[in-house]
């Protein structure tokens, strides 16, 4: 994969952030730093009177000094480990009114994340979760379409027809409009996947060699779920890292 690609604005319905909720926030910098290269920084380093709200405790990712991820320790042991990814709004609480509208639920309500910006969890009418991203002085990503960074995000719905509704209603120039650069897809859930599975979205990370990467992967206590399989955007692996949070490797 040649090349990155930085924002520093993202227009509404743009994957723009993610971020990984995880037991134990020092294993996780451990199993990243040395997968994808990333450093780490708090965000309670931050004068704000109001503090980094939720990502109290959180680490931003780097990639070469740029922002690309976000490491949360649970406030809950019942709650998944898992990776979230978060769409682009100008307008958060706008957004969330619209998804109630469609059919959706809101999870979180918007709250400010310090001077970073606004965020909000939400899921769709078959409960996939994702986040909202209203940016502040973190607009999102810093890098992403390089190897270490954002590559794409995959929805896994159970009914294409209500997930294609759902989101081409909210985010429709960011899936076809001009110039639109894809970086969300959707797959349907078939006889093929465990009947258990439910309705979510998997978050790719750009790497330059799958194949290569699996070794290092089981070596930090990760393991494979999917070795390397072709896609209409690229060749994919999807693995889950040290504390169960599933990703995917993307190489295109």
């Amino acid at each position: 994969m040649a090349g990155s690609e930085g924002s520093a604005a993202f227009a509404e319905g743009v994957p723009c952030w993610t971020d990984a909720q995880l037991p134990d926030v020092e294993a996780g910098k451990r199993f990243y730093g040395e997968l994808f290269g990333w450093t780490f920084e708090p965000f309670d380093k931050t004068e704000e009177p109001t503090g980094p709200g939720p990502y109290a405790g959180s680490v931003r990712a780097h990639l070469d000094g740029e922002p690309v991820a976000a490491l949360v320790p649970k406030r809950d042991g019942r709650m998944p480990t898992v990776w979230t990814v978060y769409f682009a709004t100008p307008d958060a609480d706008d957004l969330a009114d619209r998804i109630r509208e469609a059919g959706g639920q809101v999870i979180t309500a918007p709250v400010p994340v310090g001077p970073y910006g606004t965020m909000a969890l939400a899921a769709d009418p078959e409960s996939a979760v994702f986040g909202l991203w209203e940016g502040g002085t973190l607009p999102g990503f810093g890098r992403r379409h390089g190897p270490g960074s954002f590559g794409w995000v995959e929805l896994y719905a159970r009914d294409t027809a209500v997930a294609d509704s759902f989101y081409a209603g909210l985010f429709h120039d960011a899936l076809f409009g001009p110039g639109t650069t894809r970086d969300f897809g959707r797959v349907l859930v078939t006889e093929a996947f465990p009947a258990e599975m439910p309705p979510h979205f998997l978050v790719h990370f750009g790497v330059d060699d799958c194949e290569a990467l699996l070794g290092t992967v089981v070596r930090l206590g990760g393991r494979v779920q999917a070795p390397p399989f072709d896609t209409s955007y690229g060749r994919v692996a999807v693995v889950t890292d040290n504390q169960g949070a599933s990703f995917a490797l993307l190489q295109t």
